[in-house]
């Protein structure tokens, strides 16, 4: 894959030079803000690929920047603060993060996390193709930018649910068992139930289908699993 950009939002300015010097390191290009206007000012004038986005932010917070972000990018987010409370980290991910750090932190741990989140988001069974048109143009899907067109509409999916689409998308036409579609789209560490893909694709039909109780894209195959049917 093509350098990959990491933007670091973090009003903190020594954590924010060592995340910066241990990403470089590890040869990502990285991008930093101060502030959560310049995070969003970043994102909408650059190719990122990946955010670190603290929650304590000067004039815009971090869960302000991230419920933007997501409103129009399933972009991979990192949240990174010093609220350990359960309920802060539920938060995080009920706004779209992907996953959740707290500090103090290991610089080591971050990079780990960054490449798990970046091998399961865009190197992990990639698809044959970055841009994909079934139907005759009904569905679009551009894999790169993590954006869904359906009837040229975009479709707002969460991150989750563009993992386990591009998950079925590795090999249309071949049956996945939801173990499977977990392992492809969350990673051998996730610890949801295997029934919660079951949840995802109820969501994604809603959305991409013209009949979700009759789809033509990701269809069930009892007693097995899913497979991806469009043309």
């Amino acid at each position: 894959m093509k350098q990959l950009n990491i933007l670091v939002v973090e009003d903190e300015r020594n954590i924010l030079k060592v995340i910066k010097a241990y990403l470089e390191k590890e040869g990502y290009t990285i991008f930093t803000a101060e502030d959560g206007e310049k995070a969003l000012e970043i994102f909408n004038n650059e190719e990122i690929h990946l955010i670190i986005l603290d929650l304590m932010l000067p004039k815009l917070s971090g869960e302000k920047v991230c419920t933007t972000i997501r409103s129009k990018s399933n972009i991979p987010i990192i949240m990174l603060t010093a609220k350990v409370e359960e309920d802060n980290k539920i938060e995080g991910l009920s706004i779209g993060a992907d996953d959740y750090v707290t500090k103090p932190f290991s610089p080591r741990e971050l990079v780990s996390r960054v490449k798990a989140l970046i091998r399961r988001s865009y190197n992990s069974s990639s698809p044959l193709a970055e841009k994909l048109v079934f139907n005759n143009g009904n569905l679009e899907i551009d894999i790169n930018k993590m954006i869904v067109k359906k009837k040229k509409r975009n479709v707002e999916l969460t991150s989750n649910e563009f993992k386990v689409l591009t998950a079925l998308l590795t090999k249309p036409g071949q049956v996945f068992s939801r173990e499977q579609l977990i392992e492809m789209a969350f990673g051998y560490e996730y610890e949801g139930f295997d029934r919660t893909i079951d949840t995802h694709i109820k969501n994604i039909r809603q959305k991409i289908e013209d009949d979700a109780k009759n789809p033509t894209y990701i269809i069930t195959v009892y007693g097995v699993g899913y497979k991806f049917g469009g043309i």
